[in-house]
């Protein structure tokens, strides 16, 4: 039997989403893409637990080119880090102004910076030069708020003790990056696009499901 969806290959595998047997090769390429897989399918559950040799070698790659911006940072500072860059991978540009990896720099200096002044007693918002990284800074300054709240009600006002600091390291950190990589090449995305697809799982091999929930911030944050 032919697969009916290539029309070339040999049909093998019973697709419970088309209700017919389908080959191997478009299993795995058009599962959650062209295929609106159910979730007990089990070759989807199979590819989620053991993805293909080429993905796996791609995301340990990543995540060694992550790991790095996150050398020399504390437990906290690395988790606040890594909240950050996730708000960062999932930011949604408007139109036709499309956020940079220079964009990124200038929102992380310009929160760092408001952070850094508030500590010596001065209140005054730092503002980026473009409208994409005003946007992105909009969006991390928010988490900032949301983690120093839910880290209080949490485990207390002693916990948020320097964690605005520590917010301000992981923002410097950050801008360092994105500036590394914005150097050579102002409309660069290479930071953002690391970013993306360390904390978005690869098409097959974990859920897309825009519904589906996320960790609360707070989870992440040690006192």
């Amino acid at each position: 039997m032919t697969c009916p969806l290539c029309n070339q290959r040999k049909a093998k595998r019973f697709c419970p989403a088309k209700g017919v047997q389908i080959c191997a090769v478009c299993c795995g390429t058009k599962r959650l893409v062209e295929i609106n897989c159910p979730s007990d399918c089990p070759y989807l559950a199979t590819a989620r637990t053991h993805p293909p040799a080429v993905v796996q070698r791609k995301i340990e790659t990543d995540r060694a080119m992550l790991l790095p911006l996150i050398q020399g940072l504390s437990e906290r500072q690395a988790r606040v880090f890594l909240l950050m860059t996730s708000v960062i991978s999932r930011h949604q540009s408007e139109g036709f102004q499309k956020l940079v990896d220079a964009d990124v720099a200038q929102a992380a200096e310009a929160l760092a910076a408001t952070i850094e002044t508030a500590g010596r007693g001065i209140v005054y918002e730092h503002q980026p030069a473009s409208l994409p990284a005003a946007r992105l800074l909009t969006e991390l300054k928010a988490l900032v708020g949301d983690i120093v709240k839910s880290t209080a009600a949490e485990h207390g006002a002693a916990a948020v003790f320097g964690l605005e600091r520590d917010a301000a390291i992981t923002l410097r950190r950050i801008e360092e990056a994105a500036k590394s990589t914005s150097k050579d090449d102002p409309r660069s995305t290479i930071f953002q696009e690391l970013l993306i697809r360390v904390f978005e799982p690869p098409p097959g091999t974990a859920s897309q499901d825009a519904n589906a929930p996320t960790a609360p911030a707070s989870s992440l944050i040690i006192p």
